[in-house]
């Protein structure tokens, strides 16, 4: 069999990116390769419901069942596609996972800021992790550390103790 017709065979029967056994930049060569441009910007690309009431989702006073829901008909759709490529879910939980009726609220970011309590901040962190999991997202956008060196913030500045800032950069799994 030539390289040609072997080539042709994994385009057709044997993907190389489904093969977990394959180097990861050969599956990714070979899934770029197979992707339309539509779909190299669909992969950059956040899918969402409706605003309402400063979140996004299914519906106002959504539960987690809700968002789950939701987004297993996304990824059901997505993985019904052609290349059937899995979803990744990303959400905004800026002070936890307030997007959900009922789950728990915590103050802003500025305000965990000024408590200048790292181990608080990761004890937040890990809450909203779990929440925002149990709600089927695999990611969340917070809580962020973003430094501001324009003079109009300095409200943030004047309690900004930078010592601080490295102890809060961490990732919860």
């Amino acid at each position: 069999m030539s390289s040609s017709s072997r080539k042709a065979k994994n385009m057709n029967n044997n993907p190389i990116y489904k093969n977990p056994n394959s180097p990861i930049e050969s599956r990714i060569k070979d899934l770029l390769s197979r992707m339309t441009l539509s779909e190299k910007i669909g992969q950059i690309t956040q899918i969402d419901q409706p605003v309402h009431a400063g979140g996004g989702g299914p519906f106002e006073k959504a539960t987690s069942s809700d968002w789950i829901d939701m987004i297993d008909r996304f990824q059901n759709a997505a993985l019904e596609s052609r290349l059937r490529i899995p979803l990744l879910y990303g959400t905004d939980a800026v002070h936890g996972n307030n997007n959900v009726y009922g789950a728990t609220v915590f103050p802003h970011n500025i305000g965990l800021g000024a408590t200048r309590d790292a181990e608080l901040v990761r004890r937040i962190g890990v809450a909203t992790a779990l929440e925002v999991r149990a709600r089927g997202a695999q990611f969340t956008f917070a809580p962020c550390v973003a430094v501001s060196s324009r003079h109009s913030t300095m409200y943030v500045r004047n309690s900004l103790v930078l010592e601080f800032i490295p102890k809060c950069l961490f990732i919860i799994h």
